[in-house]
């Protein structure tokens, strides 16, 4: 379990703090807007309003005893600036910060943000990618070249087994786990049988995916 200082209870924020609530971690909302710091009182453990530009306020939170500390403020750039720097300033261990452009990031990074999120274009990313794609069910980006991907077993391979097709060697590509009706098996190994209505997992690079599964 992590404990957690959330700055900022906009879409992302609200949504960021339900996350972090089901999955069992502890979270401290701060936001300028009472309705909307009532609004997220059920999924998270303590909630203040206060401005987190104001350095006396953010000292008292005890920001340093964090795992990490997120600032979700995406309508008033100056703020999030101003919070992030103070942040790292008053010993926060590690700051996440949101950003809606490049040059935002840039700004955030050279002011203490140790990593920044940017939501819109991120999905913006996926979607593109994922939409624009004949059998991709979906993936997760791992670097520029890399990713995880979700695709149905092809045709020509019903009834064969790992070993048999041994994509591996043929084209790079990592078989991670094997889904079926929703469950996934991770324990993949030669003999596993690749039947009608599974998808796979594959670690490789975009040009390698392509070539092996059309996608």
């Amino acid at each position: 379990m992590k404990s957690v200082l959330l700055i900022g209870l906009n879409n992302f924020g609200v949504l960021f703090a339900k996350n972090l609530h089901d999955l069992g971690h502890e979270v401290m909302a701060i936001d300028l807007d009472e309705e909307r710091i009532n609004s997220v009182l059920p999924m998270v453990t303590d909630a203040q309003i206060g401005d987190s530009t104001n350095e006396a306020f953010l000292k008292s939170l005890g920001v340093n005893n964090f795992d990490f500390c997120v600032v979700a403020i995406i309508e008033d750039f100056q703020s999030s600036l101003e919070t992030t720097s103070l942040l790292k300033e008053l010993g926060a261990k590690f700051v996440i910060s949101l950003a809606e452009r490049d040059v935002q990031s840039k700004f955030l990074l050279r002011n203490g943000a140790d990593e920044v999120i940017n939501p819109e274009k991120q999905m913006a990313e996926w979607a593109a990618i994922r939409y624009a794609s004949n059998n991709l069910l979906d993936y997760v980006k791992l670097d520029l070249e890399h990713g995880i991907y979700e695709v149905p077993v092809p045709e020509e391979w019903i009834g064969k087994t790992v070993g048999q097709i041994d994509i591996r060697k043929k084209y790079g590509i990592n078989i991670m786990a094997v889904k079926d009706n929703g469950k996934l098996n991770l324990s993949i190994t030669p003999d596993t049988e690749l039947n009608e209505g599974r998808t796979l997992l594959v670690l490789g690079d975009i040009r390698s995916m392509q070539r092996c599964f059309k996608i």
